[in-house]
């Protein structure tokens, strides 16, 4: 059923194709058709990845965080639809909620609650959470995962797999195979509400009493349950929709902090960057919500990342290629001239060239053209790059990180957040940086 309703997607567009070339035949202005035609194709697509849940909406709430990269006439239409992916999705009834919290709880689940609102609060790939009134008072966010959300998710993955094995046979520089059995390890993770409720608990205490963030405290956990502290306040899909730029600049300096300083407080990386998961509360702190999916990092984010970014930066080819291969981003079979090299990495680090830097969609998309674009040089040198697996994940958040940057388009002081924050990075003065 899910592979009919996946294929559903293109035959859908294929007949309002053909269904609004008919009303164009008819005197129909062909703007106002494909405003239609755009219209439903849209909510088709968030009804159909909403309710299949596991990898496919995973895979729509990529498409989220990404169509910041994509060509404004091509993302606009879909921009809002695929919004809703990060914090809505369609719900599942309620007696299947009830179901499942019976099951998790007891049969008698409703005296743990003084109230309990059927109806959703967010539907996300694997679960759900809903709103409630724990028995001691508390407001609280009941977390339920999906009755075979977890197969759902091992099957995409699978499918997944085997079309990206194939793809990496055309890749020579990368090697696929260790990368995709971490993923595999890493999202058999997030199925784990134990695993995540410890990572949850992990962050509170690290963060507790923070004054920039606000991370809620697990009240309780069973099975495919959690129940946690309430956090009100504006979700980040809001501030990118329709936010003032000081709050854009806000959201996006705490949400760019967030990201590199979760490893050195807590130990943790939270690896799930999407908007859905981050909110502004009433007193400025950023709330942050899900951790089913986190890097252990015990000693915080590798000193090497520091150390090679503040070589790429002083603008030393040969120590930049030297650093890489170490790290295993360039295999030893691989040959690579350094000038070259550094001149594609280097765009990258534009936004640590000044004290401030403001992301954007224009500069997402010109920065996946340098990359992708297979009519410029670069695009060889992309095929010659590997992802170690151990750096999976923390690839995963910088990627979606800078594509929610550039989706809130705020101003944030990044070179100074790295300085703070990233281990091993010394990063040159200004002046060295305006003469390379």
């Amino acid at each position: 059923m899910r592979t009919v309703k996946l294929a559903a997607l293109p035959l859908g567009l294929a007949g309002r194709t053909a269904l609004g070339l008919g009303k164009r035949v008819g005197g129909k202005p062909a703007e106002l058709v494909a405003a239609e035609m755009q219209a439903r194709t849209a909510e088709q697509l968030f009804k159909v990845l909403g309710e299949l849940k596991g990898g496919a909406m995973k895979f729509g709430q990529a498409l989220s965080i990404f169509e910041a990269a994509m060509p404004e006439e091509l993302a606009g239409p879909y921009r809002a639809t695929l919004t809703k992916l990060q914090d809505a999705a369609p719900p599942m009834p309620a007696s299947i909620v009830h179901a499942v919290l019976v099951a998790e709880l007891g049969p008698r689940w409703r005296q743990k609650f003084l109230s309990f609102d059927d109806q959703p609060a967010a539907a996300a790939s694997i679960g759900q959470v809903h709103r409630a009134v724990w028995k001691d008072g508390r407001d609280v966010a009941v977390k339920l995962q999906y009755p075979g959300a977890g197969q759902a998710l091992i099957s995409d993955l699978n499918q997944v797999s085997r079309v990206a094995r194939l793809a990496g046979s055309w890749i020579p520089g990368l090697d696929l195979k260790p990368i995709l059995d971490e993923l595999k390890s890493r999202v058999a993770e997030e199925l784990d509400y134990r695993l995540e409720a410890k990572s949850q608990a992990a962050f509170a205490a690290a963060f507790a009493n923070d004054s920039e963030f606000a991370i809620p405290d697990v009240i309780h956990h069973k099975g495919n349950v959690i129940v946690s502290e309430w956090l009100d306040g504006t979700p980040l899909s809001t501030i990118i929709a329709s936010g003032s730029q000081q709050a854009r600049d806000e959201a996006a300096s705490r949400y760019l902090e967030f990201l590199m300083v979760g490893p050195q407080r807590a130990g943790l990386l939270h690896a799930d960057p999407h908007p859905g998961n981050f909110r502004l509360l009433p007193d400025g702190r950023l709330g942050v919500l899900d951790f089913g999916a986190v890097n252990r990092l015990p000693h915080g984010l590798p000193i090497e990342m520091g150390q090679l970014l503040t070589v790429a930066l002083k603008g030393d080819a040969e120590g930049s290629l030297e650093g890489l291969r170490r790290q295993g981003f360039v295999k030893d079979s691989i040959n690579i001239d350094a000038d070259a090299l550094l001149s594609f990495i280097g765009p990258l680090m534009e936004p640590l060239r000044t004290d401030t830097f403001t992301f954007s969609r224009a500069w997402l998309r010109s920065m996946t053209l340098h990359i992708n674009d297979p009519r410029h040089p670069n695009f060889a040198m992309g095929l010659k790059l590997n992802l170690p697996p151990e750096y999976l994940l923390i690839h995963r958040v910088w990627l979606g990180g800078l594509g929610v940057l550039c989706q809130i388009q705020g101003e944030v002081p990044g070179r100074a957040i790295l300085d703070r924050w990233l281990p091993g990075a010394d990063l040159p003065p200004f002046d060295l940086l305006t003469q390379t």
